[in-house]
């Protein structure tokens, strides 16, 4: 790091196992109301090897998004690469709008080779840095990009303007090919091969010979978007003797959250202000929770003080038998996941369609409130019958602007507990509690926040711990609900809220496109 006296410029280099590098990117144009993106495969080196990967016109992180709190733009998405694909707009709401969110089989049958699908990104309240990625299989580990709401015209954020701002996108890399990784972790019932390498816009970092080197003018303030698209590693993140100031996160703001360092999940964001006021030198990279939502006049907070519907949802890695033991998990098993000892399976057709069109036996509709049964959830050793869990297709039904709560508790089934970034497509909703152990109703939920708590679209529920949020659904359609890492995903810890239409035309979900692509 060395400073240039006669301009006054601080330059940084943020070191450590993971090193920054700025990204470029455009905006498009207020008036263009379409823009044509193409997945290609693009070759691509890292790590001191070349190889192809998946990606949106042609670059690695894929083309950034500026966008307006209101705006409304369609993207057409044609597929020249060799995989099905899905685009996921994650933060975005879609209101009655779930045709463009993006799942795989969930609300569309994937893009094939060959063929386009246009999305229609709607945006209401977000504001603040949210992201795109892919929604089919593991293609998302090279595409994805950020996606940033700026205020309307005319309006300011709730702090200080920064000098600059600069998008961090996090990332995984792999040195063989992402999808036959899965594709051989999925046959084989084994862990999937963990990255080579992590990757901040798009470089992997000094070792290979690329270092992020900011540059800023001594003094200022810049407001750093942080994205973590990494597949399946939460990450820290922290600059050595400055501090940080969070002042949003998951496309909203929050009370400014003074810090050393922060933890992100996979599937978060968060917009972070650093001043430039230490003395040249190297800084690592190193997380707090986020405490209240910002709760003004211009950005309110509208949490439910009372609840139609409460779930309490169990979040498990289990494992399915193989016969002979002939599998590579534990004990020749297949490894799986579960919400609420239920192991999602993709169906054939997406659930959207078949909602929509009436299609039977595609879905069924009795995702549990609760656990099938009760036990010391974050315990040690836990018996071999915990392990195994039901497989199907099960969706939560919802009435229209009804308040729900959902406690997500972690367990320790097959000593496997972990962070588990939950994500809800659809909604923002209020992170209202927190803690660790096991969720005592009685007590636990008399400390909830239902003043000021922060509005999130993805928490992390802690090791061995529990989550607590509450929100309104008031967005009619068909939204996905999972864990946002990777494997987890992959392997059955999702489900399907139903929410349904309300009694007017503006409180119903609209009508399909006239285009959709077939399974």
């Amino acid at each position: 790091m060395e400073l240039i006296k006669k301009k006054k410029i601080l330059l940084l280099e943020l070191l450590g196992f993971l090193i920054l590098n700025v990204l470029t990117f455009c905006m498009a144009a207020k008036h263009i109301a379409t823009v044509d993106w193409i997945v290609k495969e693009t070759s691509y080196t890292r790590l001191c090897s070349t190889k192809k990967i998946l990606t949106v016109n042609g670059l690695f992180p894929g083309p950034p998004m500026y966008m307006r709190r209101g705006d409304r733009l369609n993207i057409n998405v044609r597929n020249k690469g060799k995989y099905n694909v899905t685009i996921h707009w994650h933060g975005v709401k879609q209101l009655r709008n779930p045709w463009s969110d993006g799942p795989n089989y969930v609300t569309q049958c994937p893009i094939k080779p060959g063929a386009n699908f246009t999305y229609e990104i709607v945006l209401s309240n977000e504001e603040g840095t949210l992201w795109w990625h892919a929604h089919s299989d593991w293609s998302r580990a090279t595409v994805h990009g950020a996606l940033i709401v700026l205020p309307q015209l005319g309006k300011s954020y709730p702090f200080a303007k920064p000098h600059k701002e600069f998008p961090i996108v996090l990332a995984s890399w792999f040195k063989g090919d992402v999808m036959e990784i899965i594709e051989t972790a999925l046959e084989s019932g084994a862990e999937p091969n963990k990255s080579d390498a992590f990757t901040i816009n798009g470089q992997p970092g000094d070792l290979y010979n690329w270092t992020f080197k900011l540059v800023v003018d001594y003094g200022k303030t810049y407001l750093l978007r942080i994205i973590n698209s990494i597949m399946n590693e939460e990450m820290f993140f922290m600059v050595a003797k400055h501090s940080l100031t969070v002042v949003g996160t998951d496309g909203a703001y929050i009370k400014p959250i003074k810090t050393s360092y922060i933890m992100i999940t996979p599937g978060q964001t968060m917009d972070v202000l650093i001043t430039a006021n230490q003395a040249p030198s190297h800084y690592y990279i190193a997380s707090r929770a986020y405490a209240g939502g910002l709760a003004t006049k211009d950005y309110p907070v509208d949490v439910p003080q009372h609840v139609d519907t409460r779930m309490y949802i169990t979040i498990s890695v289990n494992t399915l038998p193989c016969d002979d033991n002939s599998c590579d998990g534990p004990n020749g098993s297949r490894v799986s996941a579960s919400l609420n000892n239920i192991s999602f399976v993709e169906p054939s057709i997406d659930v959207l369609q078949a909602y929509y069109k009436r299609i039977k036996h595609v879905y069924e509709s009795d995702f549990p409130n609760e656990p099938p049964y009760y036990f010391n959830f974050t315990g040690d050793n836990l018996p071999d019958t915990l392990l195994t869990p039901d497989q199907g297709t099960k969706a939560k039904v919802l009435d229209y602007n009804s308040t729900v709560e959902i406690v997500f508790q972690g367990t320790n089934v097959q000593n496997a507990a972990e962070n588990h970034p939950m994500h809800l497509h659809g909604y923002s909703f209020y992170l209202v509690g927190y803690g660790f152990g096991n969720f005592n109703k009685k007590t636990d939920r008399k400390k909830f926040n239902l003043v000021d708590p922060p509005e999130v679209n993805t928490i992390g529920v802690p090791t061995n711990g529990w989550a607590a949020i509450r929100f309104r659904a008031d967005n009619p359609g068909v939204w996905f609900m999972h864990c946002h890492l990777e494997r987890h995903s992959s392997w059955g810890m999702d489900t399907v809220l139903i929410v349904k239409n309300g009694r007017t035309r503006l409180s119903s979900m609209l009508p399909p496109p006239r285009q959709l692509n077939p399974c």
